[in-house]
């Protein structure tokens, strides 16, 4: 069955939907990759790019489910990146797009520091980090930090005033230790103008829940 949110690309999207999201985890599952895609399509509009490929790698950019706390984090994308690259010769793509793809896939992850070379790679990473700020990238947070037994904020010292940050063991870290670094990576002019208002909106929580913790 065919979804016509993926218009007019709906076909394709029907053979790589079955791949696109990591089972039993709510902030890499197909309503992530629908938000992603809206921000691709956002994007899109100001900044071109090749729409096929932009689908195909936004489906598939989460395909090889990495946990945020094991070891082989680094590599998630670089493994989806290889996987998808394999479904889409099986389906007969050209190699240079297969290789588009690819390369898009590998290089959206924040941890895996690698350099987005084309614009659909850059459309990419910037689609995927929209949705790890704002309001989102809180509800995202604390989703992962409850499914890896992270406590919310530490009692004794909420900003970590006197103690190392450690997002693993407290999501209100995680602010400061990534959310609040990644609006000033963005690559396109539109995504640095879109994630500078969810910036301001991650800030204003962030700023409003210690609020309430210092009562």
């Amino acid at each position: 069955m065919t979804d016509p949110r993926f218009a007019p690309h709906s076909a394709l999207a029907a053979r790589l939907t079955p791949h696109a999201a990591s089972p039993g985890d709510g902030s890499h599952d197909l309503s992530h990759i629908l938000r992603v895609w809206a921000n691709v399509r956002q994007l899109m509009a100001e900044e071109g790019g090749d729409e096929e490929i932009l689908l195909a790698a936004t489906l598939l950019h989460d395909c090889v489910a990495v946990e945020k706390t094991s070891p082989l984090r680094s590599q998630a994308s670089r493994l989806a990146a290889e996987r998808a690259g394999e479904l889409l010769a099986s389906l007969g793509w050209p190699a240079p797009r297969v290789a588009a793809v690819a390369h898009a896939i590998a290089a959206h992850s924040f941890s895996a520091g690698i350099a987005p070379e084309t614009l659909e790679a850059r459309i990419l990473q910037d689609a995927d980090r929209l949705d790890a700020i704002g309001l989102i990238g809180v509800a995202r947070c604390f989703y992962v930090a409850g499914r890896t037994g992270a406590a919310l904020y530490d009692p004794a010292d909420p900003q970590a005033t006197n103690r190392p940050l450690d997002d693993r063991r407290f999501a209100l870290d995680h602010f400061e230790t990534k959310l609040l670094t990644l609006a000033k990576g963005f690559q396109t002019v539109t995504g640095r103008r879109l994630a500078q208002l969810r910036h301001e909106s991650l800030l204003a929580f962030r700023d409003g829940l210690l609020a309430e913790i210092a009562g």
